[in-house]
């Protein structure tokens, strides 16, 4: 028989494995739906006789052992009983905590299909739990995202989302919108009578706060997004000031070669490091600079790309060599990066072990901030770590809420879009029966946001990135 996951009506009992599939200390093999109950007490057999599973309280825990239909002992096991709707998926629930042997898992999951239950699909009962109202859409994206949480802050944004902030926030958009929505229905229903049930004054400040509200939380996708992916730090500049030993000195580890020879790094090289509960990706590029040797000019070219794709470019200078002249050609030229409120671009004066004094009026020159270091004896790279991380954290700052999923941005730019279209149906006299199907639309795309709109083509290419018992 073929099921339909993505039917509300649907009681099949699923089974699944919770933990990370291989040998491990404990597994947990999570069972859902109506029959999950009844199901387990006829394999699961308490150290206390008397227990009646179906009669126990929810949230409670029972020590005993799995036995197959010729009473063979399978293993000694944990039963937790959650009993709806005090459960995640909102259905009675149960979860075996057994040994970790990857034929236990087997044969225990082998055990409890033979009774009655199937393999669950991918997300399954993140989906029953979202069909069964314990959270939204746009939480229910959010146990993905906290699963697959890499730093602190990734963390941090995927719990916000999931106890509801963002939710809340969308789903007040949308009532603001609906009321907005009614009366303009209402003067439809009453067309033929030519009267005003909305003031056209109050309904464009309205479309003025939704538009300021919905471009916030767009904008903070820039910031979103490269905090959950790590956020990618360029280290550019002209060859043999350090780069490559910067990215050393920052992962604390020999990655990248270090040469006294120009143009040693040809290609970009990234890696991965968390600061302070951030990740950022350090990219180390080639050395800008003319070269006749094509290879090394190709380097060159991903440098610029890596420049223009990096949240932070940290461009490095060698205190011995540089000049005023130098400093305003690098003001010229990186210009338009300099003044890109999406970036933030930090001077790095390097090789000061190689100096007696440090040059001054750059500052003034530049009007920024140089911070003075030595990669390779790892003088002040605490320091530059630190600024790197304020950088990221100011900007979390500037956002109350911050938005780190693409399908959410862009149902909101699309939002955004018919509520433009609103503004301009009212300033040029538009009929306001045009005006409400752009109204309907916008309200189309911030259901689809939260679920309360939705087809399960979306639900399956959402659902359907989840691991298996999740």
């Amino acid at each position: 028989m073929i099921h339909n996951i993505f039917d509300p009506s649907n009681t099949d009992t699923i089974c699944a494995l919770a933990t990370p599939a291989g040998t491990g200390a404990i597994a947990v093999i999570r069972i859902s739906g109506p029959d999950s109950i009844p199901l387990t007490s006829k394999i699961f057999f308490p150290r206390n006789k008397k227990l009646i599973l179906e009669e126990a309280n929810s949230h409670s825990l029972f020590f005993g052992e799995i036995k197959n239909e010729d009473a063979e002992t399978i293993d000694e096991v944990v039963v937790s009983v959650f009993k709806n709707p005090k459960s995640f998926t909102g259905e009675d629930s149960i979860e075996i905590s057994c040994h970790g042997s990857i034929y236990i898992q087997q044969r225990l999951i082998e055990l409890i299909i033979e009774n009655g239950a199937r393999l669950a699909k991918p997300g399954e009962f993140t989906l029953r739990a979202f069909f069964n109202n314990k959270f939204d859409l746009s939480q229910a994206e959010a146990v993905a995202d906290l699963i697959s949480a890499n730093s602190k802050s990734s963390h941090e944004l995927a719990m916000k989302q999931m106890k509801g902030g963002f939710s809340e926030k969308i789903k007040n958009l949308r009532v603001k919108l609906l009321n907005f929505a009614s009366l303009i229905e209402l003067e439809l229903d009453f067309s033929e009578e030519d009267v005003e049930f909305a003031n056209r004054e109050e309904l464009l400040s309205l479309i003025d706060t939704l538009k300021k509200e919905i471009s916030q939380l767009t904008e903070s996708f820039k910031v979103g997004n490269v905090i959950k992916k790590g956020i990618p730090v360029a280290i550019v500049g002209k060859p043999n000031v350090g780069k490559s030993t910067l990215l050393n000195a920052l992962l604390d580890e020999e990655k990248a070669i270090v040469s006294d020879i120009p143009g040693t790094t040809r290609d970009v090289i990234e890696d991965t490091f968390i600061i302070n509960g951030i990740a950022f990706r350090f990219i180390d590029t080639a050395g800008l600079r003319e070269s006749d040797d094509h290879i090394e000019n190709i380097g060159i070219e991903r440098t610029y790309e890596k420049i223009n794709e990096a949240s932070i470019v940290l461009y490095m200078i060698d205190m011995q060599e540089c000049t005023e002249e130098i400093m305003q050609d690098i003001k010229e030229q990186f210009q338009e990066c300099i003044e890109d409120p999406n970036k933030h671009f930090v001077l790095v004066g390097n090789k000061i072990d190689q100096m007696v004094n440090i040059p001054t009026g750059f500052k003034d020159l530049l009007d920024m901030d140089i911070t003075y270091i030595s990669a390779k004896r790892k003088e002040n790279i605490n320091e530059l770590s630190e600024k790197l991380v304020k950088s990221v954290q100011e900007r979390q700052e500037t956002n109350d809420t911050i938005i780190t999923n693409a399908r959410h941005y862009e149902a909101l730019t699309q939002a955004l879009n018919s509520i433009l279209q609103v503004e301009h149906g009212f300033h040029s006299s538009i009929p306001t029966d045009l005006i409400s199907i752009d109204i309907r639309q916008a309200l189309h795309h911030l259901g689809e946001i939260t679920g309360e709109i939705t087809t399960d083509e979306v639900l399956g290419n959402i659902f359907g990135k989840f691991c298996i018992g999740k």
